[in-house]
């Protein structure tokens, strides 16, 4: 089960930290991606970790500005995202893969993911 939490309306330029807890699922073997979807577009992936190596992708228009992280003793992933712009406005997933990747180097896909959560609203607004 993955769940979650930390979304609301943030002005531009602003920061808001996304959680996804999960349960019933060992994180170790697992790969975690954020995605979004906004509305009358595609659900698109965000970013991806996966912790069989540590390997992590994002996408070209939140790098340097979001980061993808994780606590192992809370199991819980984090998505730090900063310098927040109307164009971040999405309801945000979080999704596990049970066949992590050694890398991102072909890039992360939304089809590896078969177990989501219901999402977070995020509202990047003045």
């Amino acid at each position: 089960q993955l769940v979650e939490s930390g979304g609301g309306l943030v002005q531009p330029g602003g920061s808001l930290t996304l959680s996804c807890a999960t349960s019933g699922f060992t994180l170790d073997y697992y790969a975690i991606g954020w995605f979004r979807q906004a509305p009358g577009k595609e659900r698109e992936v965000v970013s991806c970790i996966s912790f069989t190596r540590g390997a992590t992708y994002y996408r070209d228009s939140v790098k340097g500005r979001f980061t993808i992280s994780r606590d192992k003793t809370e199991n819980t992933v984090y998505l730090q995202m900063n310098m927040l712009k109307p164009g971040d406005t999405a309801v945000y997933y979080c999704a596990a893969d049970n066949k992590p990747p050694i890398n991102y180097n072909l890039g992360c896909y939304l089809g590896d993911f078969g177990s989501w959560g219901l999402g977070t609203q995020v509202t990047v607004s003045s």
